[in-house]
């Protein structure tokens, strides 16, 4: 009933704020990836470990074969595909839709995989559910629906992310959890 009254509610605006946004807590997840753009769909398994300083993208086939590595720091960002062809820019986005003909929007993910609206922008979370987490949140012209584990499992983290862009969706499902680990362990490597 209180979800109810929470989605009947209206729409709460989150503020923007002037001051430099500092990068979400350190985080590795592993889960799969569907993502449907121009009529065509991609679907991968993925691993991605966040740092302080970095984030580390593996793109993988379901035998644990990589497809696809990203890595983005101060320097920039880099994607090495399966084949070892290489792309460099500023920003991961720019990057994944040069090679792979969909965004990854990796400095806003960052933030909207752990239920948060981006920090320096507005915000719109038109629902929550009853322990108050958001379900329905519109950032940056992007719809993102959440479902969550269990507060006993995983934290109570999302469990599945749905983002809806004008030119594509992104479905995101989170097997595992690790908080907190800023190494990046062994992942497979291109070949």
């Amino acid at each position: 009933m209180l979800a109810a009254l929470l989605a009947v509610s209206g729409c709460a605006s989150v503020p923007s704020t002037s001051q430099a946004v500092a990068r979400a807590a350190p985080f590795d997840v592993l889960g799969r990836v569907l993502v449907s753009y121009e009529r065509q769909v991609f679907t991968a398994n993925v691993r991605w470990v966040h740092a302080a300083d970095a984030d580390e993208l593996w793109l993988m086939t379901p035998t644990g074969q990589a497809l696809a590595h990203m890595r983005e720091d101060a320097q920039g960002a880099t994607l090495t595909t399966a084949d070892q062809t290489q792309y460099r820019a500023a920003r991961v986005e720019s990057l994944t839709q040069r090679a792979l003909g969909w965004a990854l929007p990796m400095a806003r993910l960052q933030y909207w995989l752990r239920g948060a609206p981006v920090p320096d922008g507005p915000a719109e979370i038109t629902e929550r559910d009853a322990a108050g987490k958001i379900k329905r949140l519109a950032q940056d012209g992007w719809r993102i629906n959440y479902d969550y584990y269990p507060a006993t499992e995983n934290d109570g983290l999302p469990r599945r992310i749905e983002l809806v862009g004008a030119a594509q969706t992104m479905r995101l499902v989170i097997d595992t959890w690790r908080r907190d680990t800023p190494e990046a362990p062994a992942t497979p490597a291109l070949r």
